[in-house]
């Protein structure tokens, strides 16, 4: 017959430490009113006995379940998993425990997994938006009674804070690079154009081009290695091969890369090729690839920074989705100059 496993009370903690059950409780929930040697010696007892607070009844009776849900497209792309990481470590510092959920950018995924954590009553939510114009996701976000952030993409019409990083500067800063160098013919090379991020780079493209007086040429079919060489093959094929070209995400450079390997295109003598995001092997592959590098991690730690801020901030009701306007932080982006784009680089 399996042991069976039992788990000391609080009654028993009380009992063993020599107090009331009312002064174990407030020791569990910070101490308060409670003299610096009880709280010693409490916590001692505690330790000992291995006693672990029922969170089951903790949450019946209205208090914080220490547990905070991430919400994000993917946790196999570095973008992501690197903001998961910054957030944990906010989290850890402030007693919680981050829960991951994954949508694959899909809303009805998004939904659902949102309708889960909020079942289990987080304490609060950090979110990338599938769709930053779902109007069901802001409908929801907008009746659940706790303080929600958003990442990489904000809530549209909502007053949900987003940190995000300053895509169309970045992208803007990244064409701009290329024309420099002379380049004249640069394509933007990209898929997923109906997400915030990537239609903001566009138009951070666009208006580098036009303010160069040059013609934008968009290629927006790329979703997976296959189409992205496909599209390179017509670029290359078509009556005015490119210059340059610009791509818009870490994974759409990776194949960009690839395929122009693959048709023995020199790079950059015959194309040059910028990315925006950095990724672990662009400084290592040869020719190095040029970049535009997002504050990553700078992005899950401040967004879960201020989602505790919200959190602990008993002087004021944690905002609506409608109740006034968003607050949006915007941070920098930087050039990372390497090979890909016609530069030689200092050696470190």
């Amino acid at each position: 017959m399996a042991k069976k496993i039992t788990h000391p009370t609080l009654s028993q903690v009380a009992q063993k430490a020599g107090v009331g059950t009312t002064t174990v409780s407030r020791v569990i929930n910070g101490g308060d009113r409670v003299s610096p040697r009880t709280l010693a010696h409490v916590r001692r007892v505690i330790e000992t006995l291995g006693y672990v607070p029922n969170q089951a009844a903790r949450t019946l009776k209205g208090q914080r379940t220490k547990t905070i849900g991430l919400v994000i497209p993917s946790i196999a792309d570095p973008f992501f998993s690197s903001c998961a990481e910054a957030a944990q470590a906010v989290a850890r510092v402030n007693d919680s425990l981050l829960i991951v959920t994954v949508t694959g950018n899909d809303p009805r995924n998004e939904i659902d997994n949102l309708n889960v954590l909020i079942r289990h009553r987080v304490d609060g939510l950090i979110i990338v938006p599938a769709d930053s114009h779902n109007h069901a996701l802001r409908d929801l976000l907008n009746r659940v009674a706790m303080p929600v952030v958003a990442i990489d993409r904000p809530v549209v019409n909502s007053s949900i804070t987003s940190v995000v990083a300053d895509n169309l500067k970045g992208a803007m800063l990244a064409t701009q690079h290329l024309i420099d160098h002379g380049y004249k013919r640069i394509v933007c090379l990209t898929g997923e154009s109906t997400l915030y991020t990537i239609r903001e780079r566009m138009t951070g493209y666009r208006k580098a081009i036009e303010a160069a007086h040059l013609t934008p040429i968009f290629d927006t079919s790329v979703k997976d290695y296959r189409s992205a060489e496909y599209a390179i093959k017509n670029l290359l094929e078509g009556p005015h091969t490119p210059d340059a070209i610009f791509t818009l995400k870490n994974s759409t450079t990776i194949y960009a890369f690839e395929a122009l390997q693959k048709f023995n295109i020199a790079v950059p003598e015959s194309i040059a090729l910028l990315g925006f995001d950095d990724f672990e092997l662009a400084s290592t592959v040869r020719p190095s690839i040029s970049v535009i590098e997002q504050p990553v991690e700078e992005i899950g730690r401040r967004a879960a920074e201020i989602l505790f801020e919200q959190l602990f901030d008993e002087h004021k009701t944690a905002p609506t989705a409608s109740s006034q306007p968003a607050r949006q932080i915007k941070l920098k982006t930087r050039l990372i100059q390497r090979h890909s784009c016609g530069c030689t680089p200092p050696i470190a």
